[in-house]
């Protein structure tokens, strides 16, 4: 048994959060039903796209991104603005232990489907809803997209290089925390509200997220008064601890500690800037990383980096390569770890995918789904009926 199994699970969620959420709780064995609305998530229409022959002198095709979030769920349409799609939606939420939305704030209040209505007579929901804001913010009916919450809260001021403007985070980390947050969450309340009989809304929003995770920030800047700062690859309390780039590729070395500095100044041949002023301790080399980087660079330009790899990992010095996503998703970590399995998606056929990270002792990846087609599981209906 996953530790979710027999949890029923509404998703009335759209792109990347609110389904993300559910893919997690998903992979932990709950029965998550996607409602789309006819022309379907938007995520479906994002490229890049598998596409077949559909026999009929046209093509079908499948977003690998919308598969990326969407594995191990089950999908339903509804036209949310037609009377009898938005009662069966209804009786979908009667049945369900838990509801992740991510429309705007009070959009599904207006349907019916808000939490004040749907919890009446409700014997335990765990009702989520993600947004940009949250439900009492001031800025409660403001659009949000990761973008912009990432420069809100304060990520774009602390990322990039220090001379430069703002950077968005490759990854939409505002998006991701925010589905890790709901769905931790969720798992949690679940035992609590199951035995109680008593619903609970979780109000999930991104910037809130963000900022929680955002711990060493806000705690530099109340404890010292000072905004952190954008220091590229650098650190604000270790060095070196940051990016360098070998005759032949980038690669990263965190020497957090005294001994470590040491190894690094051996391995370049530097030893006496161990006693140098400037460098004897942890304080002394961040207030002069900037010539601490300009003596380690010339240095490592010099060699190639699987050299400065070796004799680095020789002496224990945390360091590694920085790669693009084919080297790592090509590197022996990935399979002996048994982070990437393989999935049936739509149109593509067995697809990779990443498995839920965490393992976890005697179970293996959830696997048995990959993305659904859009309404390809209209039996939802039936069955859940049968068990309300």
């Amino acid at each position: 048994m996953r530790p979710l199994e027999g949890v029923r699970v509404v998703e009335l969620a759209h792109v990347a959060a609110g389904p993300f959420a559910g893919m997690l709780l998903a992979d932990l064995g709950a029965d998550v039903v996607k409602v789309e609305p006819p022309s379907g998530d938007q995520m479906r229409a994002w490229p890049p796209f598998a596409t077949e022959d559909d026999g009929r002198g046209g093509s079908e095709r499948f977003s690998h991104n919308f598969a990326s979030v969407n594995r191990n769920k089950r999908s339903v349409v509804a036209d949310l603005k037609d009377p009898a799609d938005l009662a069966r939606v209804r009786d979908l939420v009667a049945a369900a232990d838990v509801v992740v939305e991510n429309y705007r704030p009070g959009v599904l209040d207006r349907l019916g489907l808000g939490y004040d209505e749907v919890r009446v007579g409700h014997p335990g929901l765990v009702y989520c809803s993600i947004s940009g804001y949250g439900l009492t913010s001031p800025y409660v009916n403001d659009g949000a997209y990761d973008v912009v919450i990432q420069g809100m809260s304060g990520l774009m001021s602390v990322t990039g290089e220090p001379d430069g403007g703002p950077v968005k985070a490759g990854v939409p980390v505002g998006d991701f925390t925010a589905g890790l947050y709901a769905a931790y969450t969720i798992a949690a309340l679940l035992p609590q509200v199951r035995s109680s009989g008593t619903s609970v809304r979780v109000d999930c929003p991104m910037l809130d997220c963000l900022l929680g995770v955002s711990a060493l920030q806000t705690s530099e800047y109340w404890g010292s008064g000072a905004e952190p700062r954008r220091l590229g690859t650098a650190h604000p309390r270790n060095a070196p601890y940051q990016g360098f780039a070998a005759a032949d590729a980038d690669f990263t070395v965190a020497a957090g500690n005294d001994r470590l500095w040491a190894a690094v100044a051996e391995v370049v041949g530097l030893p006496d800037l161990v006693d140098d002023p400037r460098f004897r301790t942890q304080v002394d080399r961040v207030a002069h990383q900037r010539e601490l980087e300009g003596l380690l660079q010339a240095r490592f330009a010099e060699e190639k980096r699987e050299h400065w790899l070796a004799e680095l990992r020789a002496r224990g010095v945390p360091c590694g390569p920085v790669n693009a996503f084919g080297e790592i998703l090509a590197d022996p970590h990935v399979e002996a770890t048994g982070l990437v399995g393989t999935v049936d998606v739509p149109v593509a056929g067995p697809t990779p995918t990443v498995v839920f990270p965490v393992r976890v002792e005697g179970l293996a990846p959830r696997l048995d789904r990959g993305a659904p087609r859009l309404g390809a599981d209209v039996e939802v209906y039936d069955e859940w009926a049968a068990r309300r």
